[in-house]
């Protein structure tokens, strides 16, 4: 059985989707953990502040302040506090600016509290999330790709306005993303 599993420890889960945050919080505290939740960054820090996690979830993109800010502000508070990013639209961008920053790893959700867990559990020089790191940088169409895909998202998926803050023309941009993915 791991550490985590073995030794009841504190966790922050940090995400903004109500119903994600209540069923990994459950979850954890099944698995016999100190469980508190946070809605946002700015909340996360008010938290972390009063109870001293030794283990935070943080989504990648919250309202307030992102996971990466929360990341940063806690391991300057706490150098050993563990912290996994989740994210909803992974790119290898953030994976390593998450990785720089001191996250424990980088997972892209939708993930379960074992895989969580198991992330926690794997040495510090151990990939993150579990594979390779990129040998080489994404190719342009990857890139390109990745980016159009966080602006949409950004614009709640939203195409004509994806299209004006990407300085595209709708229907261009329509067929961008009727293609698949470019290969890494």
């Amino acid at each position: 059985m791991s550490d985590t599993q073995q030794e009841p420890k504190a966790i922050l889960v940090v995400e903004d989707d109500e119903i994600y945050r209540e069923r990994l919080m459950r979850a954890f505290r099944e698995r016999g953990m100190e469980v508190f939740g946070a809605e946002d960054g700015e909340r996360a820090l008010c938290v972390a502040a009063e109870e001293s996690p030794d283990l935070v979830v943080a989504d990648l993109k919250m309202p307030k302040r992102s996971g990466l800010e929360v990341l940063k502000e806690l391991r300057k508070r706490d150098e050993d506090v563990r912290v996994v990013v989740l994210t909803g639209y992974g790119s290898i961008a953030t994976a390593m600016e998450a990785v720089r920053l001191g996250a424990t790893h980088y997972l892209t959700k939708p993930v379960d509290a074992d895989e969580i867990l198991a992330a926690f559990d794997r040495e510090a020089n151990e990939p993150y999330a579990g594979t390779e790191p990129p040998k080489q940088a994404p190719s342009l169409a990857r890139a390109e790709w990745e980016h159009i895909n966080r602006v949409l998202s950004d614009c709640g998926g939203n195409i004509s306005q994806a299209a004006r803050v990407l300085g595209l023309h709708r229907r261009s941009l329509q067929r961008k993303l009727a293609k698949y993915p470019p290969r890494r």
